[in-house]
C-alpha cells in the first residue's frame, strides 16, 4: 500500500504509486509507528524541496520521528504547493533561487526564514491553499508557473498550458481565462527573474498546440 506522502500542486498530500523527482518536508507531520499522517499538514513554516539522493544517504520513509518525507512530481509542483529549494542538499539551486527571488521582489540580503515567512502568507488561506489573481495574461507567465481552474492544475511552459497529473503532463484542451495562480506571487517573480525549475520530462514531449489565450 502506498504511503500518503505525494504532494499535489494545491499542496494536498495524497497516496499514489507514482514517484516524483524530488523529496522535501514541512517538519514532522506523521506517526512513525503507523507511518500515517497526523491531522496537521505542516509543523514548520520552512517548506523545502530536497534531492531524493544526496551523498548516498538513505532515510526510512516515515520510519522515525524526524521530518516527514514528502515527494513531488517536479520542482514546478513543489513551487506551486509553496515549497522552496533546500539550502543543505541543494545549496547551488537554493542560492540561485534566492538571487532571483531578491531580483524579482526588489529586496537584498534576504534570509531563508524571511523568504519562508513571505511564502507562508502566500501559500495558505487558513488551512487551505491560497489562490491568487493572475498578474498578467496566462501566455505571458514565466516557465514553471502553475495555475488552477476548477479541480485541475496546469503548468505554463513557453506560453502553453499543460494539465498536471501524477502520471505526467498532457495538453490542455480548453481556454483557461478564469484560471487563478497557484504559484506564490513571490516565487512567480523569482521565475520571472530567471530561475529555471526542474520540470518532469513529460513537459517536453507534449505535442505543440495553442492551449492558452493571451
Amino acid at each position: 500500500m502506498s504511503l500518503q506522502n505525494r504532494v499535489t500542486p494545491t499542496g494536498d498530500i495524497i497516496a499514489t504509486t507514482h514517484r516524483g523527482l524530488f523529496t522535501g518536508n514541512r517538519g514532522i507531520i506523521h506517526d512513525p509507528a503507523t507511518k500515517a499522517l497526523l491531522k496537521k499538514r505542516w509543523s514548520s513554516p520552512a517548506w523545502i524541496t530536497c534531492l531524493c539522493e544526496f551523498r548516498g544517504w538513505r532515510r526510512p520513509v516515515m520510519g522515525r520521528r524526524s521530518w516527514t518525507e514528502l515527494f513531488f512530481f517536479d520542482e514546478a509542483t513543489a513551487f506551486a504547493a509553496g515549497h522552496r529549494p533546500c539550502f543543505f542538499c541543494r545549496r547551488d539551486d537554493a542560492n540561485r533561487f534566492r538571487s532571483c527571488w531578491e531580483k524579482g521582489n526588489g529586496v537584498a540580503d534576504i534570509r531563508a526564514r524571511e523568504m519562508d515567512a513571505v511564502l507562508h502568507r502566500e501559500r495558505l488561506a487558513g488551512s487551505k491553499k491560497r489562490l491568487h489573481a493572475l498578474p498578467m495574461p496566462l501566455a505571458q507567465l514565466p516557465d514553471g508557473a502553475m495555475v488552477q481552474r476548477g479541480e485541475a492544475s496546469f503548468l505554463i511552459v513557453q506560453g502553453r498550458a499543460l494539465q498536471w497529473s501524477m502520471a505526467g503532463y498532457s495538453e490542455a484542451v480548453d481556454a483557461l481565462d478564469d484560471a487563478l495562480l497557484l504559484t506564490p506571487p513571490s516565487t512567480l517573480r523569482a521565475l520571472g527573474a530567471g530561475y529555471r525549475p526542474v520540470l518532469h520530462p513529460s513537459a517536453r514531449y507534449v505535442p505543440s498546440r495553442l492551449a492558452v489565450e493571451g
